[in-house]
């Protein structure tokens, strides 16, 4: 499966639905506002590509040389044989671990990963303007399918209140029932979970308004 596509086949209609109407009936209880967003990946990841390639590749390789040198009179270890069956394979290897999602997978740098995720998830964070409401108490609930990874970043007038580590339950949530192939019962827990959080710091007040996205799929 092309890692592009993830976002749309993560949820159905219905089960945007049901998480859109999770949010509203959260928000209901608070003037905090929560904006889950799901996204394809964070980041395209060619040094996994390439590393994936040349793992496919140079094995691939040398048991074609070995197999076929003998046929060309020069031996089944001859290196002109060899590179020109690497010259051969790994642009096509390099194309399937770029278009393979799950073959993708086995070649990332976890460390690489998190750091990427957690720069994109700041990042939309600006872009989706969660940072323009009124009280400065907007949650992104970030979700990258391809990576399997969760972040949850609050506004300033909640980190004033809110340390950056309650949110770590929140995040254990969504990622095991991601594994467990229960993502929407997760995400709507995970709602759940944080308007109960925000309702004790920013209660409802009676001329809220819905400022942002109840739901953004990428």
């Amino acid at each position: 499966m092309h890692m592009q596509r993830l976002a749309k086949q993560f949820l159905t209609t219905q089960e945007q639905q049901r998480i859109t109407e999770c949010v509203q009936q959260a928000e209901r209880k608070t003037s905090g506002e929560i904006v889950p967003m799901v996204v394809s990946s964070s980041h395209s990841y060619p040094l996994a590509d390439i590393i994936g390639g040349c793992f496919i590749a140079f094995p691939s390789s040398l048991l074609a040389a070995h197999l076929t040198g003998p046929y060309f009179w020069v031996g089944p270890d001859n290196m002109w044989i060899f590179l020109s069956f690497l010259i051969i394979f790994y642009p096509l290897a390099h194309l399937l671990v770029r278009r393979t999602s799950w073959l993708k997978q086995r070649f990332l740098l976890p460390q690489r990963v998190n750091q990427e995720v957690e720069t994109a998830a700041t990042a939309a964070f600006f872009t989706e303007q969660l940072y323009r409401t009124k009280a400065h108490n907007g949650v992104l609930l970030y979700i990258s399918v391809f990576e399997r990874r969760v972040c949850v970043l609050g506004d300033k007038g909640i980190s004033d209140k809110i340390p950056q580590q309650s949110w770590q339950e929140i995040v254990q949530l969504v990622t095991n029932g991601i594994r467990q192939k229960r993502q929407t019962d997760a995400i709507c827990d995970a709602i759940v979970r944080i308007g109960e959080i925000l309702k004790d710091h920013f209660p409802a007040e009676a001329d809220d308004k819905n400022e942002l996205h109840n739901l953004i799929i990428r």
